[in-house]
């Protein structure tokens, strides 16, 4: 045991073991938060992402959990609420200032290193935390990518992904069950499968949210009417 180990718990600084308690209580809060998956395909990216509505009285179409980031490019999170705005904002304002200064379009690895690159100054600097979300990015550049960043600002690329509480039973079948010739319908029928089986309550076109970008095509979020055929 180290004396005053409190102290670590106060600020981002490396215990003696070479922990960083607060990046730990911010996975902590990712773990607590509604599941969220990214799957590729052979020409696409898509995000399924289960709402927590836990008000009875609440506005589902309030709470969105699927962002448009660029025209080829979106994202989802999992875990405080206020973070993953803040970080979609982030992400958004980064892209649009590159096409501006560029005229071009940023591709999805710079974007996840740059959002990667802002996060972690939250882990470095005293009177700030880490942000308590992780955020799955993904879109199509020349290829369909998708990246994890995680709440100690480390991102790494994936075929497919989850985050969230649901993160362990997603991730085991996304194992078993990910094909890399899936076509886009497939990828969205196996995310709506994960979630129903990681989800306490019944899965509905109110606690759900599914977008995707293919080819060239820009980033669509499905209306509530068009998630029906899929549930």
């Amino acid at each position: 045991m180290y004396p005053n180990v409190q102290a670590y718990d106060r600020g981002v600084m490396f215990n003696p073991d070479g922990r960083l308690f607060q990046v730990e209580y911010a996975k902590e809060a990712v773990r607590k938060g509604a599941t969220s998956i990214g799957i590729t395909t052979g020409d696409s990216v898509v995000f399924i992402a289960h709402k927590n509505v836990g008000e009875p009285l609440a506005v589902p179409s309030t709470i969105q959990k699927v962002f448009k980031i660029d025209t080829h490019i979106g994202a989802t999170y999992s875990g405080m609420v206020a973070d993953g705005l803040h970080i979609i904002d982030i992400g958004r304002s980064s892209a649009q200032n590159h096409k501006m200064v560029f005229d071009d379009r940023k591709s999805v690895e710079s974007l996840a290193k740059q959002i990667s690159s802002y996060m972690m100054q939250a882990t470095q600097y005293g009177g700030m935390r880490p942000y308590a979300i992780s955020a799955l990015l993904g879109g199509v550049d020349d290829i369909p990518r998708l990246y994890e960043i995680e709440p100690g600002a480390s991102f790494l690329g994936y075929k497919a992904d989850a985050i969230g509480m649901g993160k362990k039973l997603a991730t085991e079948i996304l194992v078993k069950e990910y094909k890399e010739d899936m076509d886009l319908d497939d990828a969205i029928g196996l995310g709506i499968k994960i979630i129903k089986k990681a989800s306490e309550s019944p899965v509905s076109p109110d606690n759900i949210e599914i977008g995707y970008v293919q080819d060239s095509k820009e980033f669509t979020i499905l209306a509530p009417e068009k998630l029906k055929q899929y549930l």
